[in-house]
C-alpha cells in the first residue's frame, strides 16, 4: 500500500523561529491585527495523539498504526506552556482552552491546569480555563481536573445512537462511556458542560433531533458544528455540509426555539433557547455564516508552533525562542509582531480553490 503523506509532516519538523523586532518597532499595549481584532483566546494543543479515529478528523487511512506521532522530547513542557501563557496574558489573553488530539492522553495534565489556574489576567481576574475532550477518559479524570482548577469542559459527541457513534469514532467506542464521563464532569462541578456535535450530511444528520431530545432539560448546552474543510485528510466537499439553518429548522419543528443574544463579543456559536425553558442549543456555522470578523483566537501546537487561524498553512516556531537565550520581552515582541501582521479570514473567502489548498490538520492544533 502506498503511504499517504499529509501536510503536517514537514511542518512539524521545520525550525523557523519568528522574527524578534526591536523594542521601538512594537507599539505599547495589547496588539490588534490588521482587521482590528484583539488577541483574547489561546487554544493550546497538549498532545497530537488521540484514541479515536473520527473520519472527519483523524481517519485511519492517514493516522494508522504506523503513523509517527511527535516524540515526548518535542512537546512543550508544562513549564514552557506556563511561560508562554504568562506572555500571552500581557497581550490581552483571558481565556485558555486545552485541546489535542485528546488532551486527557497527556500524562499529568492536571499539573498543567494547576499552574495555569494560579495565573491572572491583566485586570487581576482568574483566567478562564476550559478543556475540550472526546470524553473517553473523563469519568476517571473529572474530579482531579476540577480539583486542579479546571472550570468548564466541552465534550465531543457526534451521535446519541450507539451504532452511529461507534461508526463515527471508528474505534468501536461506546456512547454510554462518553455519557458516563459527562455525568462525572457535571457531578464534579465542571459546568456548564458544552457538547459538540459535528454534523456531516448523510452520515449523522439523522441524529440531530434525537441528540437534542436527549440533552433537553439536562442543563448541558448542545452545539452543532458544520463539517469544515480543516486539513487535507478528511475528504471535505461542500455537498457533505448541512447548513446550520437546516439544523435549527429540524429542531424547531420538534421543539420550538427562540434566538438568544451572544454572551460576549466574538462568541462563535449562535445561541437558541427552547421556548418551553428546557435549556439552549448552539450552532457554529464556519462554512455558511463565517465569523472571521470577530475572531480573537490564536492556537499553539503541542510542540510550540503558533497559528493565527484554524485554516493556516504554516505556524511560527515559538519553541525555538523558548529553548534559546531569548527572554520574555523578546518573545513577547515576536508574538506581538505576528499578531499585528495577521489578516486571516479564510472562511470569508472560502472557495473550491481555497478548500483544496494545503492546510494544517485540526488534530494537530485543536478545533
Amino acid at each position: 500500500m502506498t503511504e499517504r503523506i499529509i501536510s503536517i509532516a514537514d511542518e512539524r519538523y521545520q525550525r523557523l523561529p519568528p522574527h524578534v523586532p526591536a523594542p521601538h518597532e512594537i507599539p505599547a499595549g495589547p496588539p490588534t491585527d490588521r482587521l482590528g481584532r484583539r488577541l483574547h483566546d489561546l487554544r493550546i494543543s497538549v498532545t497530537d495523539r488521540c484514541n479515536f479515529r473520527c473520519t472527519y478528523c483523524m481517519p485511519k487511512s492517514v493516522f494508522g498504526a504506523d503513523y509517527a506521532f511527535l516524540p515526548q522530547s518535542s512537546l512543550l513542557s508544562f513549564e514552557e506552556i506556563e511561560r508562554l501563557v504568562r506572555i500571552f496574558i500581557e497581550h490581552g489573553v483571558e481565556k485558555i482552552r486545552l485541546t489535542g488530539g485528546e488532551p486527557l492522553l497527556r500524562r499529568h495534565v492536571e499539573r498543567l491546569i494547576e499552574k495555569l489556574a494560579r495565573l491572572q489576567t491583566r485586570q487581576g481576574q482568574p483566567l478562564d480555563i476550559t478543556l475540550t475532550t472526546n470524553g473517553s477518559l473523563l469519568a476517571r479524570k473529572a474530579r482531579a481536573l476540577r480539583d486542579a482548577g479546571l472550570q468548564r469542559v466541552t465534550v465531543s459527541l457526534d451521535a446519541i445512537d450507539d451504532a452511529v457513534f461507534r461508526q463515527m469514532n471508528d474505534v468501536d467506542f461506546p456512547v454510554a462511556d462518553v455519557l458516563e464521563g459527562i455525568a462525572a464532569a457535571a457531578a464534579a462541578g465542571l459546568a456548564p458542560i458544552k457538547v459538540n456535535m459535528v454534523v456531516k450530511r448523510g452520515v449523522n444528520d439523522a441524529q440531530i433531533v434525537p441528540t437534542a431530545r436527549h440533552f433537553r432539560g439536562s442543563g448541558h448546552i448542545l452545539r452543532f458544528i458544520e463539517f469544515m474543510d480543516v486539513g487535507a485528510s478528511n475528504g471535505w466537499q461542500m455537498d457533505d455540509v448541512l447548513p446550520s439553518a437546516e439544523v435549527i429548522a429540524r429542531i424547531h419543528a420538534a421543539f420550538p426555539l427562540r434566538s438568544l443574544e451572544a454572551n460576549y463579543q466574538g462568541e462563535v456559536a449562535e445561541r437558541w433557547a427552547y421556548q418551553d425553558g428546557q435549556g439552549e442549543i448552539g450552532v457554529i456555522s464556519s462554512v455558511t455564516r463565517p465569523f472571521c470578523a470577530g475572531c480573537t483566537r490564536a492556537r499553539l501546537s503541542t510542540e510550540g508552533r503558533l497559528y493565527t487561524c484554524l485554516f493556516a498553512d504554516r505556524g511560527h516556531d515559538l519553541r525555538a525562542l523558548l529553548r534559546s537565550d531569548h527572554d520574555d520581552a523578546q518573545i513577547a515582541r515576536a508574538i506581538a509582531h505576528l499578531w499585528l501582521g495577521r489578516d486571516d479570514r479564510y472562511s470569508e473567502i472560502r472557495s473550491a480553490q481555497t478548500a483544496a489548498l494545503r492546510k494544517i490538520e485540526m488534530s494537530y492544533i485543536g478545533g
